[in-house]
């Protein structure tokens, strides 16, 4: 498809992430990856040999081409950088999560595309998850009445590499943000307090002291209930994510990443989240999430983090 009506996507990061979204949108009807960004020579000739045209930076892929858009799947640290890149180019932005590693940097990453006055979106994709939509919509409907606890838990089927694991932030903000967003999301409520516990055992000596392979984290919510997050990288069998709302009327449960379903929930949800990315820019309507929802998860990240010690003892949120 290459009509005029196309929404063209430039790739920013051919790493996992970046191939996901790769997968996601390869044959959608109206949003497509035409352009791909990476510094490593090895990455670019693999996505050109599956033809697509590759550049080592931004400014060279702008000066070659016009995307609508750009798709930043690039590790965290250089997500502000990037948001920078395109906003001096005037061009749209949707963000991998978590757009920084500290609210500061998200905040930031705002401001420069709010001065620029260009579209940044930033892409927790389980907003985009049907069961999670209507789950959502009956909270707000008051169908389960007033919330008192919600349980959330992601388990990866395996640790990441250590590079990234040392460089990504930790399990809160590599992991968690994807919870604590959800949470804010589905019961419209913010984090107040936050009080971790995070298991002792790590399996890779390269993480040690900087990373732990399951944590759980206490959250009080500014509406009075509570929540649980569960986190984890070993979950035989491939990543799972499940969530329980428990209300004063009724109660829900939703597995809905199931490692017998592979990465479809995922793909699904990246589809519709480039579309609703791209009514963003052409209509300046959205329901991803934006800078303010960036920098309250990010924050909730910092203080569950601030609790671990480098020994993984805890210490209370202050």
């Amino acid at each position: 498809m290459t009509g005029s009506d196309e929404f063209r996507l430039a790739l920013v990061g051919a790493g996992r992430m970046g191939h996901h979204h790769l997968r996601a949108l390869a044959d959608h009807r109206s949003v497509r990856i035409r352009y791909v960004v990476d510094p490593v020579p090895a990455a670019r000739e693999a996505v050109t040999a599956a033809g697509l045209p590759a550049y080592p930076s931004v400014e060279d892929l702008l000066a070659d081409a016009a995307p609508d858009g750009l798709l930043v799947t690039a590790p965290t640290g250089r997500h502000g950088a990037l948001v920078a890149a395109a906003a001096k180019a005037g061009l749209p932005v949707l963000c991998e999560k978590p757009a920084g590693l500290d609210p500061a940097g998200a905040a930031e990453a705002g401001r420069v595309a709010a001065a620029a006055g260009i579209p940044f979106q930033v892409a927790y994709w389980r907003r985009f998850v049907p069961q999670l939509c209507r789950l959502r919509e009956r909270i707000a409907g008051g169908e389960l009445g007033e919330v008192l606890f919600v349980a959330a838990a992601q388990w990866d089927g395996e640790p990441p590499a250590a590079a990234f694991r040392t460089g990504s932030g930790g399990i809160f903000v590599d992991m968690g943000v994807h919870e604590f967003d959800q949470i804010r999301w589905l019961t419209g409520q913010e984090i107040d307090r936050v009080a971790v516990q995070p298991a002792g055992p790590v399996t890779d000596p390269a993480v040690r002291g900087r990373d732990v392979d399951s944590a759980q984290a206490l959250l009080g919510l500014s509406g009075g209930g509570t929540a649980l997050v569960s986190l984890g990288r070993h979950h035989r069998g491939g990543d799972m994510a499940t969530v329980e709302v428990f209300g004063t009327r009724d109660h829900e449960r939703l597995a809905f990443l199931d490692p017998a379903d592979g990465d479809a929930t995922m793909y699904a949800a990246l589809a519709r989240q480039a579309e609703d990315f791209a009514v963003l820019v052409r209509e300046g309507r959205s329901a991803g999430a934006g800078v303010t929802d960036a920098v309250a998860v990010l924050d909730a990240a910092r203080r569950a983090t601030a609790q671990l010690t480098p020994g993984h003892e805890v210490h209370t949120d202050q």
